[in-house]
This record gives structure tokens, C-alpha cells and sequence, in this order.
């Protein structure tokens, strides 16, 4: 069963079961991926793959908001945006550890011949499609940047 179809099982017992919570974020989920199915010069079905880098923008669009709001005093708000994100967390691969990460940048320096600085883009370029989906961009970047200033 693709993500898609998981999502939509899921929305159906939520309905059933009246958890609003979780009904509206799988909705707002969905109504994300149809819009990118049909953006562009023609509609497309969305791979898993696809719809796994959606749902990875919605989670970071939850995290910046419960941090928005959570700073604005509007606890509140701030915690149904991580409710939310539980939810859509739930639909996304294992998110990788530090250490991993770690291993995965040094043999990606290794394979490349970084030294600097300035070859983060071909350090970046290595290890993005490894950590597609499971680990946030600036948390990797943050990881690459430290390794190769030391």
C-alpha cells in the first residue's frame, strides 16, 4: 500500500473515530500532495519518494510554526502545531542520529576529497539522496559545514 493510500485509510478512521486533530492534518496533507500532483504543465501521480519530500515540508512548516508561536507566547497554538507534526511524523521515515549523519559526511569528504570550505557543494551533493527524508537539510548542513572547517 503506497503513503497515499495508507493516508487516506487513516484519514477515513480518524473521521470515524471524531479525532479532529489527526483528520485535519491528513487532510492538509493530502490537499499538499494533490496540489503538487497537479502543478506543473500537466497532473501526475506523486512516487512514494515524492511525497515523502512533501511531507517533510509540512512537518518543517509545523516545527518553524509551533517555534513561532511558541515565542510569541501563544502556547496554545504552539502546541497543535506539534500535534500536528506528530501526526505527519507518524507517514516519514526513522529520522537518522547525529552519529550517523556524522559517518555518513566523512566517507561522502572521503569520496570526494573535500578539504574546505568551499567544496561543500560537492559534500552536499554526495549525501543528499542518502538523507532524503530522513534528516532536516540544516541540520545536515550545520554537520557538513563543522567537518570541513575542522
Amino acid at each position: 500500500m503506497s503513503i497515499k493510500e495508507t493516508l487516506q485509510a487513516d484519514l477515513t478512521e480518524a473521521i470515524r473515530g471524531r479525532n479532529e486533530i489527526v483528520s485535519g492534518t491528513i487532510r492538509m496533507v493530502l490537499t499538499a500532495i494533490t496540489n503538487e500532483e497537479v502543478s506543473g504543465k500537466e497532473a501526475r501521480t506523486l512516487t512514494d519518494a515524492e511525497i515523502i519530500t512533501v511531507l517533510s515540508r509540512e512537518a518543517k512548516k509545523r516545527r518553524e510554526a509551533a517555534e513561532a508561536f511558541g515565542d510569541a507566547g501563544r502556547a496554545d497554538k504552539a502546541a497543535l502545531e506539534k500535534a500536528e507534526g506528530e501526526v505527519i511524523a507518524k507517514y516519514l521515515p526513522a529520522q537518522m542520529s547525529e552519529d550517523e549523519i556524522k559517518k555518513l559526511i566523512a566517507a561522502a569528504i572521503a569520496q570526494t576529497g573535500a578539504s574546505g570550505p568551499g567544496d561543500m557543494g560537492k559534500v552536499m551533493g554526495v549525501i543528499k539522496s542518502q538523507v532524503a527524508g530522513k534528516a532536516d537539510g540544516a541540520t545536515v548542513s550545520g554537520l557538513v559545514k563543522e567537518a570541513l572547517n575542522k
